[in-house]
């Protein structure tokens, strides 16, 4: 299908031109969306005759779109989620959860300006582009974590997602049950000198004395 564009698409072109794209991506994206005419007589002309006013809106979108644009370019966000200790999610982050996101922390922006190839799976640092006007994009980071804890450490640049990276070695652990008592307390090897026997237990010291 031929369209005449109403604003720059990248990849395609500028205001004004008449390009020709799949049949789908017009009828679905393009024209219910005012991104482009038909391309006709009576659109040509209709798009002459508006040309002003679609230059002049698209300029004021562009601005406000730089306005976001300046408020979040490079800026860290942390999303705290729910992960197993390899690190993986128990769900995903999708766009519409980092659109969400980040109009409660006060940026308008709609789930199709965030360019997210693939839905987020694992805790870490994540850059994702944010298409704010089709000639303004910006970029941030978000902070996929536990916890607030969790996040400041990967921020620090720390890898959690094995268990040893969020426990930490405990290099005091037993290496046995042979360690433990049968009340599962802890021995304590340095109480008794090498060689000395044990004393006898209470039953034992009874009957010697009845003896």
């Amino acid at each position: 299908m031929k369209v005449i564009l109403l604003e720059r698409i990248a990849k395609l072109g500028a205001i004004g031109d008449e390009v020709t794209v799949k049949d789908g991506f017009a009828r679905n994206y393009l024209l219910p969306t005012g991104r482009a005419l038909r391309s006709n007589d009576a659109n040509r002309a209709r798009f002459e005759a508006e040309r002003e006013h679609i230059e002049a809106r698209n300029a004021e979108r562009k601005s406000a779109a730089s306005e976001v644009a300046e408020g979040l370019d490079g800026k860290d966000f942390v999303v705290v989620r729910s992960a197993g200790e390899t690190g993986q999610l128990y769900g995903s982050v999708s766009t519409r959860d980092i659109a969400d996101f980040l109009t409660e922390e006060g940026f308008r922006v709609g789930r199709n300006q965030v360019d997210l190839k693939q839905p987020i799976k694992t805790i870490g640092m994540h850059e994702v582009d944010i298409v704010l006007h089709p000639e303004v994009e910006t970029r941030i980071t978000l902070n996929v974590a536990r916890s607030a804890d969790e996040a400041e450490r990967q921020a620090a640049g720390e890898d959690l997602s094995s268990a040893e990276a969020i426990y930490g070695a405990n290099e005091d652990a037993f290496e046995s049950l042979a360690d433990f008592d049968e009340d599962g307390a802890p021995i304590d090897s340095d109480a008794f000198e090498e060689g000395a026997a044990p004393e006898a237990a209470p039953a034992e010291e009874e009957e010697q004395a009845t003896a």
